[in-house]
């Protein structure tokens, strides 16, 4: 049996990795600890493929056990795989009037371990579920319906490196401040006045992470590890039919929590019966001090006006926008928009949903191109991208829910349909509802096309929308992300004063803009420790991940001075 860690153990082992985070954040430069190929995993711990799947598979139709966490009344569960496949785990149910008063009992403790101790606590955490990774691989994909790489990668080290890079930002607010000064003033021909004073980072209280559907970890990491990093303890209420990634998740910070000495009810699970909406009784609770929520604008609206106790930090819905005015290269930018619109179904809150195309056409490095050919070209790229069923399966995993399927199903009669969707059959799992994107035509002139090209429509669903001029698709673009927000923008032009005029829309409305992106980037992926994912000023999110604002106000700098 492995000896418990020692805090000198877990400094000496994860120090190293805090100090290379803290200068990947200051240069922006590439950097991640966790590696995103498959066969990297299988040494030193870590579960190789076979082993990962067998780990997932011995979940299945079971409990997952948390009978250590107080208040446990009932077991619940009902999760179903977009794939089709019933997953049978049951989780604890809470009686929270139990709960919370223990999940706050070893806040103390944790409060007095200091920022440093915390974070390395964190990292062994991550350290454990990146042994994990092809484990969580399988529980992500069989939850969000992303296909296995993406699950892989994005529900995996991608999603680790988010939850690290929130460990790292909370370490450097805590430590900005010292931990104790010694103050003297002169006064004159009598004694200076000296005080000793000593600084504490001192926890909000409790932290709530609302999970989503889509990417339970990636989206679920940031929030959890930056309120337990800064001393808070955090309950997770994962989405219904999502719980089980972050269950994993919970299960193993609370056995890192308590080997280290310290209370596992720090971490803790809250699953729901069917219907229950426990996320609304919980956001209200008086012991609540933080919400992290990803999710419908609906009722990331309704935690921002209602829960008045939490400081609330919500990424929320927006209509993402690329401009396409002109290019010098055609075919790269038909095939980065392309594998844009596809990948995991369009069901991302970065994917392009409007693309602003002048109606006169654009200038391309093969001629001119009409409107009508710069659609039905576009087109022709998603269908040759996607036109080989396994390949299809690999980019666009399933739908994820029926909600989405009834919106792919609607849009095709909202305008004329330059893309037509279609079923792919999936050679494993049969039941699995998978559907190529549909790109509808839609005049932007036109009051009645407003109506849909100005609503989000999650999914695989883009609107081509002709507009009067470059212009005329700044201003759209610009009332777009006031109104409504974006995650994303992008946008594709030669023309130095149309760059420069997208550039200033999208400073001053604060979003995240990508130019010109022909290659193996693409506007629906961020890296961590470099790129902003949201930027926390237009209504798409009120918060970024990650930046010095989304940790700095999960705790306050509590003094006390003596006379030395």
């Amino acid at each position: 049996m492995a000896a418990e860690p020692t805090a000198h153990e877990l400094l000496r082992k994860h120090r190293p990795t805090l100090d290379q985070a803290l200068e990947a954040i200051r240069t922006r430069a590439y950097w991640s600890p966790h590696p995103e190929h498959p066969k990297a995993y299988g040494e030193n711990g870590s579960l190789d493929a076979a082993a990962g799947k067998a780990a997932f598979d011995a979940l299945l139709g079971n409990r997952l056990d948390l009978a250590d966490q107080p208040g446990i009344d009932d077991w619940v569960g009902g999760e179903v795989s977009p794939y089709g496949i019933e997953l049978g785990v049951t989780y604890p149910h809470p009686d929270i009037d139990v709960l919370l008063p223990a999940m706050r009992a070893g806040q103390r403790a944790w409060r007095d371990a200091g920022p440093e101790l915390r974070a390395v606590v964190c990292l062994e955490i991550l350290k454990r579920i990146s042994d994990r990774t092809h484990q969580f691989a399988h529980a992500v994909m069989h939850t969000s319906g992303q296909a296995f790489m993406m699950a892989f990668q994005a529900g995996g080290p991608h999603a680790q490196d988010r939850g690290l890079e929130a460990v790292v930002y909370a370490y450097a607010e805590q430590v900005r401040t010292p931990e104790q000064a010694e103050w003297t003033k002169p006064q004159g021909k009598r004694d200076p006045l000296v005080l000793t004073k000593r600084f504490t980072a001192v926890p909000r209280g409790i932290g709530l992470v609302i999970g989503c559907n889509t990417f339970p970890t990636w989206n679920g990491y940031p929030g959890l590890f930056a309120s337990l990093a800064t001393g808070n303890a955090v309950l997770v209420k994962p989405h219904p039919r999502a719980v089980l990634p972050l269950a994993l998740t919970v299960r193993i910070a609370r056995d890192v929590l308590a080997e280290a000495g310290f209370d596992p009810n720090l971490v803790a699970l809250a699953a729901e019966r069917p219907g229950e909406g426990i996320a609304k009784t919980l956001a209200l609770r008086p012991e609540i001090k933080i919400i992290d929520y990803t999710g419908s604008t609906a009722f990331g609206d309704w935690l921002e006006t209602n829960a008045h106790q939490a400081q609330v930090y919500t990424e929320k819905a927006g209509v993402n926008t690329v401009i396409v005015h002109s290019t010098d290269d055609y075919q790269g930018m038909l095939s980065n928009l392309a594998f844009s619109l596809s990948l995991y179904s369009g069901q991302m809150c970065t994917t392009p949903q409007n693309l602003l195309i002048p109606r006169d056409g654009i200038a391309t490095d093969q001629g001119h191109k009409s409107f009508d050919e710069v659609t039905a070209d576009l087109a022709r790229a998603v269908d040759g991208l996607l036109g080989d069923d396994a390949r299809a399966n690999a980019l666009l995993g399933a739908i994820v829910n029926p909600d989405v399927k009834a919106r792919l199903e609607a849009a095709a009669g909202l305008g004329e349909v330059a893309l037509a969707s279609r079923e792919v059959a999936h050679p494993e799992f049969p039941g699995a509802v998978v559907r190529t994107p549909v790109i509808v035509k839609l005049d932007g002139a036109k009051p009645d096309d407003e109506a849909a090209y100005m609503s989000e429509c999650f999914g695989p669903v883009s609107f081509a929308v002709a507009v009067d001029s470059a212009a005329d698709a700044v201003e759209l673009l610009r009332r777009t992300v006031r109104e409504k927000g974006a995650m994303t923008v992008g946008a594709y032009t030669t023309d130095a004063a149309t760059e420069q005029a997208v550039e200033e829309a999208c400073l001053e409305e604060a979003a995240q803009l990508s130019l010109n992106l022909t290659g193996g980037v693409y506007v629906n992926q961020t890296a961590a420790f470099s790129d902003f994912h949201g930027s926390g000023g237009n209504p798409a999110a009120n918060a970024a991940l990650t930046d010095s604002a989304f940790v700095a106000n999960r705790f306050r700098m509590v003094e006390v001075r003596r006379e030395a």
